[in-house]
């Protein structure tokens, strides 16, 4: 198939350059235009970008001259890394103007008529897609990805979900520097330090993943009927958000149960065929000290989650320790994956 146009919006920040990145001889997406703010629109984006990735800039992006964020650009799809302010004013202008929106920003993420998606959870929420289409009077749309925090948890709790059922969890992250974009913390806030207060995270923390592992019935999503109880902090790491879970079940069960119910889970058919899905979904460690962010964060090209440390809970069954790429599985990845799905499911052409 011919590949389909594709834009980055706010292209010179953080996860505009990993989109830019992973974009970057993608099978299905051609990238047309990358967007700026207005200092940097009419520049040359290898000009424009102060590059904060290990890996070199994609040639294909050097000589891309940045245009405007506003409708119009030559893209069936627009991949947004606007700010949240910015997001919640431009996004609904792509999608009445007929662009395909898949956003990492929050504005939209608990709209009803919105889909928040993870495709091994929940591929079918892209329902929603018509509804909001019906609703709004858009031949585009905007389909989000969750926080980054919230991204890898959700995929453990899926397959927990499912088989044993859950009462209630309690997490505690340790996030990652680079979750709070570039430049991000100060120096002396970050290093020889851990910050207990990430400004509105704790709420998003406690209700995205209600809505993703929800119930689709007809044109709404019911969240999935237990709490989430949060607390999250700012540690001194680059990159890898590592989240402390504990889970109370339906009915008893032992950490062996749970571990073998994480390892074993796979993807929807439909998912696993798409060329960011990692073969691997959740990969379980048996060593006691893993998890680590340094060692473990790129498994699967950064899209596999990984779990370790499974083990009783005195007060809870059981608890265990999950990793996931705060930028890649939780942003920018997490982003390219929901596109990926539209295309397969036939709602973007």
């Amino acid at each position: 198939m011919s590949k389909i146009k594709v834009a980055v919006l706010g292209a010179t920040g953080a996860v505009g350059q990993r989109f830019v990145q992973l974009l970057d001889q993608h099978p299905w997406f051609e990238v047309t235009a990358l967007t700026g703010s207005d200092r940097t629109v009419g520049q040359k984006y290898g000009d424009a970008c102060r590059w904060v990735l290990d890996a070199p800039m994609p040639g294909y992006a050097r000589e891309m001259t940045i245009a405007p964020t506003a409708p119009g650009l030559d893209a069936a799809l627009a991949f947004s890394a606007l700010p949240g302010d910015q997001a919640k004013e431009l996004e609904p202008a792509f999608a009445a103007a007929g662009h395909g929106v898949c956003s990492n920003a929050s504005a939209y993420r608990m709209h009803a008529d919105v889909p928040l998606l993870i495709p091994e959870v929940n591929p079918d929420h892209t329902a929603l897609i018509k509804v909001q289409q019906r609703n709004r009077g858009w031949s585009g749309f905007i389909a989000t990805n969750p926080n980054c925090t919230s991204t890898g948890f959700t995929i453990a709790f899926r397959p927990l979900l499912d088989q044993f059922g859950i009462r209630k969890a309690f997490v505690v992250s340790m996030q990652a520097l680079s979750g709070a974009g570039y430049p991000g913390v100060a120096s002396l806030d970050a290093v020889d330090n851990v910050i207990p207060y990430i400004g509105g995270e704790e709420p998003k923390v406690e209700t995205e993943p209600l809505k993703m592992l929800g119930r689709l019935e007809a044109d709404r999503v019911v969240d999935a009927p237990f709490k989430i109880s949060a607390h999250t902090n700012r540690v001194s790491v680059i990159d890898g958000h590592t989240v402390c879970a504990s889970i109370e079940f339906d009915r008893p069960i032992g950490p062996q149960a749970a571990a073998q119910a994480m390892a074993a889970f796979t993807a929807p058919p439909i998912v696993q065929s798409l060329p960011s899905a990692p073969r691997c979904v959740i990969e379980v460690r048996s060593e006691p000290d893993r998890p680590q962010p340094r060692r473990d964060r790129n498994a699967g090209n950064g899209m596999t989650t990984v779990v370790g440390r499974v083990r009783e809970d005195p007060l809870f069954h059981v608890k265990f320790v999950v990793l996931s790429h705060n930028t890649i599985r939780g942003a920018a990845g997490g982003s390219l994956l929901n596109a990926e799905l539209l295309v397969a499911q036939g709602l973007v052409a």
